[in-house]
């Protein structure tokens, strides 16, 4: 099964680094998911929740804001502030 490289990063730390099955992200165009072999795009974030499926599980990550780059299955996103939810 292909898999997705997600590296989420604020100024301060790594929130996340490993490989994920899919994403929802929230953009400032509303949100959109994220599959292996994705077409390559750049786009805003929204202030909101970045919601992550990795070994069958869902994880979700407050995001405030930022950018987000997904090309050859690696989704790279810069954001001010993040935090994991328990």
């Amino acid at each position: 099964m292909t898999l997705l490289k997600l590296c989420v990063l604020t100024p301060n730390k790594i929130v996340w680094d490993s490989e994920v099955e899919q994403i929802i992200l929230s953009t400032n165009s509303g949100q959109i998911g994220i599959l292996p072999n994705h077409i390559p795009i750049a786009t805003a974030l929204d202030i909101g929740l970045l919601r992550l499926k990795s070994n069958g599980q869902w994880f979700s990550i407050a995001l405030m804001g930022g950018v987000a780059r997904i090309a050859n299955n690696a989704i790279t996103i810069l954001v001010n502030d993040a935090k994991i939810g328990s």
